[in-house]
């Protein structure tokens, strides 16, 4: 499937610049220029091309995914629904450096993924991809603040950055105020903030969320769409699985995945 046209990531006051080395966060205006950077379709996150996935179960062969074809603009929202066993999990491990393809391409910026060493596709998890799941993956015994500095380590940054880059990620997801409380002393939907910025703290290049509001009340998961539309909006990319279509409408962009065959279905 080609690349279709889709609306541009809006402009704001904060940005990801992802142009350094650690991907910095950069909170000044954007230039015209710099603006365009991150959306032109020239420079996409995501570039996928011929992709199949299979696996071997007993005497059969199984087809997760049967050629993939697909470009995510950089800034974009895109979110990707299907049925159960339709190939979602396998994409986003794809999207995400947790797999590689049976046969194609999985470009994340100029790196493939298809062809990348285990030590570049670490760099790659620790670095350019942030991670929020269905179930919120906190430890119960470690305040918010700690468990958002968990992210931080496979960085290598001294104990400065990391308790900076703690404190801007929990403030930018409204819990500056919850920094020294547990899970078990947070609602869901804090919970799944906090998770939220742990996976921001790293300044990835993009957010991929699988099922973020699964487990959340009507309430909470607007809670958490507002916050994800907030970073989108300051240029991070967000990539999100979900059966909800309450949260598949608020994306720009909408794929849909079905025997491992991807259309959009953006309306």
């Amino acid at each position: 499937m080609s690349a279709v046209p889709h609306p541009a990531a809006p402009a704001s006051a904060v940005r990801y610049d992802t142009t350094t080395e650690e991907n910095a966060m950069t909170l000044t205006d954007p230039s015209p220029a710099d603006a365009a950077a991150l959306t032109t379709p020239d420079r996409p996150a995501y570039r996928l091309a011929g992709v199949v996935k299979t696996y071997q179960q007993k005497a059969r062969v199984v087809k997760a995914l049967t050629g993939v074809d697909v470009e995510i603009a950089q800034g974009d929202f895109v979110t990707i629904q299907g049925p159960t066993g339709g190939g979602k999990s396998t994409l986003l491990q794809l999207l995400g450096a947790l797999d590689t393809p049976t046969a194609g391409h999985v470009m994340i910026g100029e790196t493939d993924l298809a062809t990348a060493s285990g030590a570049q596709l670490e760099q790659v998890r620790a670095r350019e991809i942030g991670f929020v799941f269905q179930g919120f993956n906190l430890i119960p015994t470690l305040t918010a603040a700690e468990n958002v500095d968990m992210g931080l380590e496979p960085l290598g940054l001294d104990r400065a950055e990391r308790e900076q880059r703690v404190g801007e990620a929990l403030e930018r997801v409204g819990l500056a105020d919850r920094a020294d409380h547990r899970p078990g002393e947070l609602s869901g939907g804090q919970q799944q903030r906090v998770a939220i910025a742990r996976a921001i703290a790293k300044r990835p290049r993009v957010l991929l969320a699988d099922e973020p509001t699964g487990n959340l009340d009507e309430h909470m998961r607007d809670e958490i769409l507002v916050v994800l539309e907030q970073l989108n909006a300051e240029g991070l990319t967000l990539v999100v699985v979900t059966h909800d279509s309450a949260v598949a409408r608020r994306a720009r962009r909408r794929l849909r995945l079905d025997k491992g065959t991807l259309r959009d279905i953006t309306r």
